[in-house]
């Protein structure tokens, strides 16, 4: 049996976790702050959207986020059913998965609604600076316009785009 002590900290490692991961939301919310989404990983950790790209390392995830508010004008990231597993025998890692929901602008050529719904595949580390995504994967499952729904549209290869 656990000790008490124990079980409360590996509760307030969940919930440092979830804190990371409602963060990691707020600035995508906040038109991609590329400088506060960078700021969640480790200097090597990897963000890997699928058809959305992948990009290894705090620099190049940075990159990316600068250039996402142009295209993304708007996003309201909804995460739930978190699956957070500490591993016991290297307590400062832990693995997750998380369900995404998602309305958003696409803004390129004209403003188009999108649905967006994903599946995130997440690896973290405990730093000093508190817990930090290693690699973040998205495995989207949909992505239709609003006006045609998921059952007409249910997944827009290689992306949103505006026809």
């Amino acid at each position: 049996m656990t000790t008490l002590d124990a079980r409360i900290e590996r509760l307030e490692n969940i919930e440092a976790i979830k804190t990371l991961k409602a963060e990691y939301c707020a600035y995508c919310d906040d038109h991609y702050n590329p400088d506060g989404l960078a700021s969640l990983f480790v200097s090597k950790g990897v963000w890997d959207g699928g058809f959305m790209g992948r990009f290894e390392g705090v620099e190049a995830i940075r990159e990316h986020f600068a250039g996402v508010g142009s295209v993304m004008g708007f996003a309201i990231h909804h995460v739930m059913n978190p699956i957070i597993n500490l591993k016991t025998d290297h307590p400062e890692t832990a693995s997750g998965q998380w369900y995404l929901w998602q309305p958003c602008t696409q803004t390129t050529k004209r403003s188009t609604a999108l649905w967006l719904a994903a599946r995130y595949e997440e690896t973290y580390r405990k730093t000093e600076d508190g817990w930090r995504f290693v690699d973040m994967i998205i495995h989207p499952r949909m992505f239709a316009p609003y006006d045609k729904g998921w059952a007409e549209v249910p997944f827009i290869a290689g992306g949103p785009r505006d026809d």
